[in-house]
């Protein structure tokens, strides 16, 4: 009977999920239409930071209950799989062109902070500290990163304000009508990838499944489920910029505010099983898409078949050493 109920709750918040990310794409595009702004903007801001509502939730609960590898494996996890699963995907479905900002400023910002997430993690190597830990000031530079981020995109949204012509695109919707339709479909969105991950997550609890591979695993690719999903619908519209700055936004707003605020109100974490070896994919996945798309501002299909085939590796791993 539990079973079958599990079974309902993963059916009703897959349905959430696909029509939330339908509403969610169609009304960020007519957002970005209506204020004539790119919408590889709106992707690093509306999209990407509605669709990591769920990893905030996430990451806060996991601290008030003492699980800090539930928290890094969340925010570390979500990210791999942002990048190579989902572009990965995305790419499949429709090769996806990055524009030439993207490229000289979004993609490095993210290597950039995903390198700094690494650097102060590793006291232990760096100095001589008897256990790596995130610090609540490591978590207070990590916010002043997302500050910083915040600042770029407001000027890029005044700098690239496109230039009002008679030929411009129409939008599809009124704008009230297109927030209402972003908003019920980010709603959609959260409230069905909570239904997944919570019943995702019991049925890996009762069989014995470690913390930090739950984390890795269920979790984070239950919270990427918005990012999945949003990814999916929007490479089949052909809506690329969307799915570039959604992926971005998304693993920044990861880095910044789904791991830095927790931190900075729970204070200090130590986690106990976490491995270098996930923090190594973190970094290796932003310096895949720096390589894929700095000569061509393309992510190919073949690249994209990379992508998926070093994520089925790098989780084939992790799960195979749990189990073992």
């Amino acid at each position: 009977m539990e079973i079958a109920l599990q079974i309902v709750i993963l059916i009703i918040g897959f349905i959430l999920l696909i029509k939330g990310a339908d509403w969610l794409v169609e009304g960020s595009s007519s957002v970005a239409t209506n204020f004539k702004v790119s919408k590889t903007l709106i992707g690093l801001t509306i999209v990407a930071f509605g669709t990591s509502a769920p990893e905030l939730a996430v990451s806060i609960s996991s601290l008030a209950s003492g699980s800090s590898d539930m928290l890094l494996g969340n925010v570390i996890g979500s990210n791999i799989i942002n990048v190579l699963l989902l572009i990965g995907i995305g790419a499949l479905i429709c090769p996806i062109k990055v524009n030439k900002e993207t490229v000289r400023k979004e993609i490095p910002i993210l290597l950039l902070i995903s390198t700094a997430l690494v650097v102060l993690f590793l006291d232990t190597s760096l100095n001589s500290a008897p256990s790596d830990s995130i610090s609540r000031g490591d978590a207070i530079i990590c916010l002043l990163f997302f500050a910083i981020f915040l600042y770029y995109l407001v000027a890029m949204a005044f700098r690239n304000r496109e230039a009002k012509t008679k030929k411009r695109k129409k939008p599809k919707y009124k704008l009230g009508k297109s927030f209402l339709l972003a908003f019920i479909g980010l709603v959609c969105l959260v409230a069905g990838s909570q239904l997944v991950v919570n019943s995702a997550s019991e049925i890996a609890h009762g069989i014995g499944i470690s913390d930090r591979i739950i984390a890795l695993t269920v979790i984070a690719l239950g919270t990427s489920l918005p990012e999945l999903v949003t990814t999916i619908v929007a490479a089949r519209h052909k809506e690329t910029d969307l799915v570039v700055g959604n992926i971005i936004g998304s693993n920044i707003f990861n880095i910044c505010i789904v791991m830095g605020i927790p931190i900075v109100i729970f204070g200090t974490v130590t986690p106990e099983s976490f491995q270098t070896l996930d923090l190594v994919m973190l970094v290796f996945s932003a310096v895949l898409l720096v390589l894929f798309t700095f000569r061509d501002k393309l992510i190919s299909r073949r690249e994209g078949s990379l992508m998926l085939a070093i994520f089925l590796i790098y989780y084939g791993y992790i799960t195979y050493s749990a189990l073992a």
